[in-house]
């Protein structure tokens, strides 16, 4: 077992304390179009690709792509590039940012055609589930449906209408006087101060879209990236020996619910009805890193913990699940956070399979993490995963960290002290 603990692979700036957070995105052109709550840092991703650059020709491989900040920093780097991204809404987000390369005067035509129809079209709020009748009051929800619809009879659509998709989605948050900020949990009985028309909304943020696209339009760029919509732990997902740099960020081992994340954009665009939706159209694709993603499994603790590609970390992940199991008894959710564990690192150990077959020789890999203690019980996320690494043909792993988490105890579910960083692996 090989595990650097002094040399980082590439130095890490100062101001990468913010590379596992989408905060910085919000003023970057593109990346700003839609907030998604699991991205990170586009700086960082530019900043470690080009440092990829320097020694060798690059092709960059992100297998959780989420809403591209990866593969808009490999186009703007000129690198080759190709995403993965199984989340059905997500992906389509990130295919629609990938399309700023469209002619934008035709997108803000396209866009002022379709306010026009969208005004003579008969509305029908009936269609739509309860929870967006609790999230936008009558009359916005009717401007709302009028656009949905606008925007749907363009069939198939074009990138311009496709461009106008995504600004309808990036608009209904600011549209709606509830709870609705950009994390996974939409809260109905709580009021924002403010919000905005939907019509003013829309325009607004097409006139902001075609601004980014007109400024980067006038650098030069690399190649169109790929995204693929399919699972990381797909084999057949990437070319074997393709990617000679992977930039990503995992879905965490936090119980935060990713098929969840955009559930008010799934309930408009009439994706899904309700909660029970999302296992069939979200979670089942997605890597088990909460509770309820494993709330249903077939497998029992010790068979999930049977698996060969636990054998590297089998007698820790044993003791922690067993304890996680122990502890679980006692606490009236009882959730299976024993089975969310076992199932998270079985996955996460096909993944790293996967991409050793996908890695040319001497690729080097980056993975935006953080770890994690459920009911109070560490897992040592970063050295799981490099030990991981090492057995799926990686040979070394570092871990930088770079900020602390959970350090803030109010309201807090325990006191253990977490932290963020980067997992290097070659």
């Amino acid at each position: 077992m090989r595990a650097h603990q002094q040399q980082t692979l590439w130095p890490v700036e100062q101001d990468d304390s913010a590379a596992s957070t989408f905060i910085p995105n919000a003023s970057e052109p593109i990346h700003r179009w839609f907030r998604y709550s699991a991205g990170f840092s586009a700086a960082w991703a530019s900043r470690v690709i080009e440092a990829a650059k320097n020694s060798r020709p690059t092709r960059v491989l992100d297998p959780f792509a989420g809403s591209g900040t990866t593969l808009l920093e490999a186009e703007a780097t000129g690198a080759e590039a190709i995403g993965l991204e199984s989340q059905p809404f997500v992906a389509r987000l990130a295919r629609a940012k990938l399309l700023w390369r469209s002619d934008p005067s035709k997108f803000e035509e396209r866009a002022r055609d379709l306010l026009t129809a969208a005004r003579s079209i008969t509305p029908d709020t009936t269609v739509y589930p309860p929870l967006i009748h609790k999230c936008f009051p009558p009359e916005a929800l009717v401007e709302l449906d009028q656009l949905r619809q606008a925007i749907q009879r363009e069939s198939p659509p074009d990138p311009e209408t496709e461009l106008c998709w995504l600004a309808l989605a990036a608009i209904l948050r600011s549209c709606s006087p509830v709870g609705t900020a950009s994390w996974q949990y939409v809260l109905p009985k709580k009021r924002k101060a403010t919000f905005t028309q939907p019509a003013a909304a829309f325009s607004e943020k097409v006139r902001g879209m075609v601004a980014d696209m007109r400024t980067r339009h006038h650098h030069d760029l690399g190649p169109p990236a790929q995204l693929v919509e399919i699972d990381a732990r797909n084999p057949r997902s990437v070319p074997e020996g393709w990617a000679t740099l992977v930039v990503t960020s995992p879905p965490y081992a936090n119980n935060f619910d990713y098929g969840d994340a955009t559930r008010l954009e799934m309930s408009f665009f009439l994706n899904v009805r309700g909660w029970g939706d999302l296992q069939r159209v979200a979670r089942q694709s997605l890597v088990r890193s909460c509770t309820q993603h494993v709330a249903s499994l077939p497998h029992s603790l010790s068979e999930l913990l049977a698996s060969p590609a636990l054998e590297p970390i089998s007698e820790e992940i044993h003791q922690v699940c067993e304890r996680l199991t122990a502890i679980k008894s006692s606490r009236g959710g009882k959730k299976p956070y024993d089975l969310m564990v076992a199932s998270y690192f079985g996955d996460l150990a096909l993944v790293w399979k996967n991409l050793r077959s996908w890695s040319a020789p001497k690729a080097r890999v980056c993975f935006v993490i953080g770890d994690s203690a459920p009911y109070g019980i560490y897992v040592p996320v970063e050295r799981w995963l490099g030990l991981l690494a090492q057995a799926a043909g990686f040979s070394t792993w570092h871990f930088e960290k770079l900020r602390d988490r959970n350090t803030k105890w109010k309201n807090r579910k325990h006191r253990v002290p977490l932290h963020e960083g980067i997992l290097w692996v070659e």
